[in-house]
């Protein structure tokens, strides 16, 4: 029997545990409370002319930012903001002209799930969702865009040096987008993540399976935690209009949440452009002439959506749930384009689509870096997405001589840069049936400020190619090295080459005057040199890395391209 006092504990203790699982919303003036009923308790406020959410409070502690709120782009301003209860789900609806954004709380579950409905793109010229969240309960994050250790400024407004030289930038939390589905800020007991569910919940982003964005950014007031579905950052395609999303933040006391959150909930909510199973396929098949040593990597894309998926080791692949229509549907060695072709697929179905590799054999008699459309293995190439080039932690950007066959891989560098180590020599030995016509084929991954290689081969100098497309933003000095993927083809006629010791010197060229790390610059993917017939015409052409399904290399640098 329980005598009076425990009797009193064990109904104050449910009268808590009430409190704590009231699963519901409540309005006063302009903010919408809304409780998530769940053990580990959620409480969240949205101001319903805004739509910013004014407060976070998790097991009792406030994570919101108290200055500035969380809001998708940089704040609405105003809107149109609904809320409604159905079952377990309580939906806030906030409405412009050209979008429509979507909060969720689900009953017992410590989450915030979101989509966002667009026809237009965000004046701000990018689409973020943007949580401005409590710096001192949350201090840890991702390093690089630890900001606020920065004490001035390097380029821009947003690039930081700390006082022992090392750089910060919020684009040093960056992440391919094939690869980031989780990311978070932390503190004592307390982890909020940003989860975006493969497989559909990129569809409607830009920039393919190899664009990268900002994640996160600790600054001097307040932690910020991003969902980026597209922006101008080193923007290779078009932005694309419609429902991006779901995706989700999650509150929890310890560990990282799966990738694979359920949100299939979404299709009974009445979410604007929401494409249900009955409107989706699949595009199952094999994968074929890449080694399994690379990842292999295939992406469907149209003018409105993307997918991509990482094939097998025995290279079997089955797509994301696509929505029906036509596809271009491309095969990667690791991030090097080597197929392309069409598939249709429609709703409810399924289809089989096996791709090839369709690239040319070719044996080069020396490669510099593998073919793969990466940087890696080359000077600075592990830390250049996580620290500008001027870091104290970066080898010399000074010009380079390599030696093919004793200079090690880390002796050549992942960019040339016009201001900083013009040019790059190379030094190889041929024997006297090496000599003849050649080709030069040197492959990059990024361009900046028009930069593109020119060749000197011992006293001959080889022809300038044309302009590579401006992508109009910084890349390298941020953290990465995508852009499209352009070969450039140098013929080295007859008489050039010579028995014995051979050099080539590759330039950055352009007609720009920027300046510093700033200045012309390109990454390189590899440098090859092969060994052919003979030919007395000196020629230089550049082609995007892509191929048509006939197999051939395209023809022309404004057509096809690494959708990245």
């Amino acid at each position: 029997m329980l005598n009076p006092t425990n009797l009193l504990l064990l109904l104050s203790f449910f009268a808590v545990r009430t409190v704590y699982a009231a699963f519901g919303y409540s309005t006063s003036g302009s903010t919408i409370t809304i409780d998530a009923g769940s053990s580990n308790t959620l409480v969240i406020k949205v101001n319903n002319q805004s739509c910013d959410i004014t407060s976070l409070v998790y097991r009792g502690a406030e994570y919101q930012y108290q200055s500035t709120y969380s809001h998708i782009a940089s704040g609405l301003g105003s809107a149109t903001v609904s809320v409604t209860q159905s079952g377990s789900y309580i939906k806030v609806t906030c409405v412009t002209s050209t979008l429509t954004h979507y909060y969720v709380v689900k009953s017992g579950d410590s989450t915030v799930y979101m989509a966002t409905y667009t026809t237009a793109e965000p004046s701000v010229g990018e689409l973020r969702y943007i949580a401005r969240l409590n710096r001192s309960l949350l201090p840890n994050g991702i390093e690089g865009s630890y900001t606020d250790l920065g004490s001035s400024t390097v380029e821009g407004s947003d690039v930081f040096r700390a006082s022992d030289g090392k750089t910060y930038s919020k684009f040093y939390s960056s992440v391919r987008h094939i690869d980031d589905q989780v990311h978070y800020v932390s503190g004592t007991d307390v982890v909020i993540s940003m989860v975006i569910p493969n497989p559909t919940s990129y569809e409607t982003s830009s920039g393919g399976p190899f664009h990268r964005d900002i994640n996160s950014d600790r600054g001097a007031s307040y932690h910020a935690l991003y969902y980026y579905m597209n922006s101008g950052h080193a923007q290779t395609e078009s932005w694309r209009m419609g429902l991006h999303g779901p995706y989700a933040m999650v509150f929890s006391r310890s560990g990282v949440p799966s990738k694979t959150l359920d949100v299939s909930f979404f299709g009974d909510l009445g979410v604007q452009g929401w494409v249900g199973t009955s409107g989706r396929g699949t595009v199952s098949g094999t994968v074929s002439g890449v080694s399994s040593s690379y990842q292999r990597v295939v992406h469907w894309y149209n003018s409105a959506a993307q997918y991509w998926v990482y094939a097998s080791s025995s290279g079997s692949f089955t797509s994301p749930p696509m929505k029906a229509g036509t596809y271009t549907m491309k095969l990667y060695r690791d991030e090097f384009e080597v197929a392309s072709q069409s598939v249709t697929i429609g709703g409810g179905g399924s289809v089989t689509s096996n791709i090839a590799s369709q690239e040319a054999a070719v044996t080069p008699l020396w490669s510099i870096g593998e073919l793969d459309g990466q940087p890696g293995g080359f000077q600075n190439a592990d830390l250049q997405e996580h620290m500008h080039p001027s870091d104290t932690r970066m080898s010399s950007w000074s010009a380079k001589t390599y030696t093919v066959g004793s200079t090690s891989l880390s002796g050549f560098p992942m960019a040339q840069i016009k201001d900083y180590n013009n040019p790059t020599t190379i030094k190889f030995t041929l024997t006297s049936s090496q000599t003849g016509a050649a080709t030069l084929r040197i492959a990059t991954t990024l361009s900046y400020a028009g930069g593109r290689p020119q060749a000197i081969v011992n006293d001959w100098t080889g022809p300038a190619p044309g302009a590579p497309t401006d992508l109009n933003s910084r890349g390298f000095t941020r953290g990465t090295y995508r852009g499209f993927n352009v070969m450039y083809t140098i013929s080295i006629p007859s008489g050039v080459l010579k028995t014995g010791e051979n050099t080539i010197q590759i330039s950055v060229i352009s007609g720009s005057t920027t300046t510093g790390f700033l200045s012309p610059s390109f990454v390189y993917d590899s440098v090859q040199l092969i060994t052919s017939g003979t030919t007395t015409v000196a020629t230089t052409s550049s082609t995007r890395a892509s191929t048509t399904a006939a197999g051939a290399t395209s023809s022309t640098t404004a057509a096809g391209g690494v959708a990245a």
